[in-house]
This record gives structure tokens, C-alpha cells and sequence, in this order.
């Protein structure tokens, strides 16, 4: 399923506020490295670059995951969102990596830093701005929801945290005159530019990669579990994958094996239109399983005629058990 065309929108217009306010906040940190001359600025410079080029990948992934699936790609373009998260990384490493490099050259051949109080000033008006917008960004995100535009949310926070660290590395440098103060703390917010990148390729990969979301299948095992009927017997070999802003889900449901198949179509339905209504963006694919006899003893099915033994048990659906291929009582 596609997003609808008020969505997309909404989504193309959070990218493009996005990309503005960095092209307008890149400026002003180039400025401020300029005039004070220092590393420690640069770092944030240099961060600030990223943030233009992930901006405009993902305002292009967006469009591209909107997209209706097609021939070629039967469960549509959302994975390109991943692919946008991995770029967003990868170059945050190398920007981590390229701080860390120029800094640690820094601590032998210093800069001559001045002007540090103007610097800090700007660098906390822009970090303050990222950090409204980056909040802005996680929350759309999560309600759209669409993993590069909270992803791009978390990395302004990130890059609001290093402002708050950089103003108060400069006013340290400041008052202190310890000039060597510039290249070390350059190193350290290197060394966290990094962790933040390797965050977000580790995730993109894991959503390339189809790795299992448990938190997704706790989720949607909790709502069935609050919401089943006597009928749904039990649920089992359930499994999730995220294609962006879908999330697709097969599993198996046991149900009275005397239903026909009308029955069987209005029970799979049901779980359908429950799990949709919930804003899940779920696509499901049901396999409808027959009961057998040693189901009866934890079956809620009432005035069954086929039943062999009465109820004595009530099994809970955790993820343990929904998630194994076989029915709750193997």
C-alpha cells in the first residue's frame, strides 16, 4: 500500500524544511569555523554538510518509497528508505573519521584560535534550532511513520547535542587559554559523530536485511491476544518484515476445522481490518489451519459439536509461542 497523497506531502514538506534549514545552518557554522579558526568548530561544519546531502537523498527515497509497487517490485519501494539511512551513516563515519584525522594532526601543529565568544554564540543558535527541528522530525516520523524522516530527526538531536558540547568547549578554551583544549575535545565529538553513524548503518542494514523486529511482533502478538475470539484457536509461525512504512505479516490461524470456507474468509478478514484499523499499516497474509483433536483442551470455541475433550487450559499468546511453527499444543 501505498502512503496517501496527503501523507507524501506532508513528508516532502518536513525533507524540504529540512534541507533549507540546514543549507541556511551550514552557512552559519562555516562562518563561525572562519572566523575562529578552530577544529572544534569544523566539527561541527563538517557535520553540517551531511546533514544537506542525507536531506536531499531523502527527500528523493520518499518519493521513491510512495511509489505503487509494480511488476518488478511486488512488495513496492519502501526499502529505499533504508538505502537512505545507510547513505545518512556512512557519511557521518567519514565525517567522524575526517574530524578525528584533521584533530589528531591539530594536537602537533596547532591552529591559532581567537573570536571563540562569537563562535560559541552562533554554534548555540544553530544547535538550538536543530534541536526544535530534530524533535519536530521524530515525532512525524513515528506517526507518518517514515523511517528517513525520524532517522534524519535523530541526527539533528545528535547534531544539537555536539553544538551544546561545542559551546561549552569554547568557552572552556576561552577562559582557560589552553589552546591544546581544541584539538582534544575535536577528537572526542569525532569519536561520538562515529557512534552516531555506526548506529545508523547498523539499523539500515538490519531493515536491508529483513532481521527481525521484536518489539513490531510484541506489538501486533499483545493486540491479537487483547482482541482474539473464541474462534481464533491459536496463532503460530508468525512472521514481520518492514518495507518502510508498511509492515507486511504471514502467519498461520487455527480455526473449527467444520467452518466452511466463507467462515474461514470472514474470521481471516477480521484480523485484517482490526489490525489496519489500529494504524498498523499492516498487509497480511493468513494460512488458515484446521483444529485437531488435542486442540480442545485450550480451545474457547463454545457449543462446539466436534469437541473431544473439554477445556482445561488457557494459553496465553506470547511471542515465544506465536512466532514458533507449530500449533500451541506441539
Amino acid at each position: 500500500m501505498a502512503l496517501d497523497s496527503s501523507a507524501l506531502q506532508e513528508q516532502k514538506k518536513i525533507i524540504l524544511l529540512s534541507l533549507v534549514t540546514g543549507i541556511i545552518l551550514m552557512l552559519a557554522k562555516f562562518t563561525a569555523y572562519f572566523i575562529t579558526n578552530s577544529n572544534f568548530v569544523l566539527t561541527d561544519a563538517a557535520e553540517s554538510v551531511v546533514n544537506v546531502v542525507a536531506s536531499s537523498f531523502a527527500f528523493f527515497s520518499i518519493y521513491l518509497a510512495s511509489q505503487p509497487r509494480d511488476i518488478n517490485h511486488p512488495y513496492g519501494h519502501g526499502k529505499v528508505e533504508y538505502f537512505s539511512v545507510f547513505i545518512e551513516g556512512a557519511l557521518i563515519l567519514i565525517a567522524g573519521a575526517g574530524i578525528i584525522v584533521k584533530s589528531t594532526y591539530g594536537i602537533f601543529h596547532p591552529n591559532v584560535i581567537h573570536d571563540l565568544v562569537i563562535g560559541a554564540v552562533i554554534i548555540g543558535a544553530t544547535g538550538v534550532i536543530n534541536g526544535a527541528l530534530g524533535f519536530y522530525m521524530m515525532r512525524k516520523g513515528k506517526s507518518i511513520p517514515s523511517i528517513t524522516i525520524e532517522a534524519d530527526g535523530h541526527h539533528l538531536i545528535t547534531d544539537m547535542v555536539t553544538s551544546a558540547g561545542l559551546v561549552v568547549g569554547l568557552l572552556l578554551i576561552y577562559f582557560t587559554k589552553i589552546a591544546l583544549l581544541d584539538s582534544i575535545l575535536s577528537i572526542l565529538v569525532g569519536a561520538y559523530i562515529v557512534f552516531t553513524g555506526y548506529k545508523l548503518v547498523r539499523k539500515s542494514v538490519a531493515g536491508l536485511m529483513d532481521e527481525a523486529d521484536f518489539d513490531v511482533v510484541a506489538n501486533v502478538v499483545k493486540y491479537l491476544g487483547d482482541n482474539r475470539r473464541d474462534a481464533w484457536i491459536d496463532v503460530h509461525n508468525l512472521r514481520a518484515q518492514k518495507y518502510g512504512n508498511e509492515l507486511h505479516i504471514d502467519c498461520h490461524l487455527t480455526l473449527p476445522y467444520y467452518f466452511d470456507l466463507n467462515k474461514v474468509h470472514e474470521e481471516v478478514s477480521l484480523v485484517d481490518k482490526m489490525l489496519n484499523a489500529n494504524e498498523m499499516r499492516t498487509e497480511l497474509f493468513i494460512h488458515a489451519d484446521p483444529c485437531l483433536p488435542e486442540c480442545c483442551h485450550y480451545c474457547n470455541m463454545p457449543d462446539c459439536p466436534v469437541r473431544a475433550e473439554p477445556k482445561t487450559e488457557d494459553i496465553e499468546w506470547t511471542m515465544d509461542r506465536v512466532i514458533r511453527n507449530k500449533k500451541h499444543f506441539e
